[in-house]
């Protein structure tokens, strides 16, 4: 169903994909938008138990793009690095290919808003105080949209700008 790698001698290991997943604070998200056109948004994750979650609003562009086709990609970069002597940058990318929902249970919801928030706030207690906004009083978490792509196919390789 998915194309194998073009250049497979550039291909990297799920682990590496993995890290980059895990470790880098965000990517690009590619919808079927208005019109069958392509629609990309940047946006910051949270890689956990073999999936991507976002926040977010629950109005607008991409949420329509979601609600009309579930099938998304999601590509995420390293920072790079350079060999010693070299000019060239090399850059681990990692697509992911799979089907996004909105999270409607409302523990599992918690759960990576929490998570999202210590991977970004430097304040533990900001997030608990960000959380307790929109879940202490139930009525609020609407406010608030958690996705989660579901990947169907990893692929990751080495990029070098030479």
């Amino acid at each position: 169903m998915f194309r194998k790698m073009r250049r497979y001698k550039q291909q990297i290991s799920m682990e590496a994909c993995e890290k980059v997943l895990f470790e880098q604070p965000r990517g690009v998200l590619a919808v079927l938008g208005d019109e069958d056109y392509p629609y990309t948004v940047p946006l910051d994750h949270l890689y956990s138990d073999g999936k991507l979650y976002f926040h977010g609003a629950g109005v607008g562009h991409k949420m329509d793009a979601i609600r009309k086709h579930d099938k998304v990609s999601y590509c995420v970069m390293d920072e790079g690095y350079r060999k010693d002597g070299e000019w060239a940058l090399n850059i681990n990318s990692v697509i992911v290919f799979g089907r996004i929902k909105e999270v409607t249970d409302i523990k599992l919801k918690e759960e990576k808003l929490r998570l999202l928030g210590l991977k970004y706030s430097p304040d533990p207690q900001d997030v608990e105080d960000e959380l307790k906004r929109y879940i202490d009083i139930e009525k609020n978490i609407d406010r608030v949209t958690v996705l989660e792509l579901t990947p169907e196919h990893v692929t990751g390789k080495l990029v070098n700008e030479s």
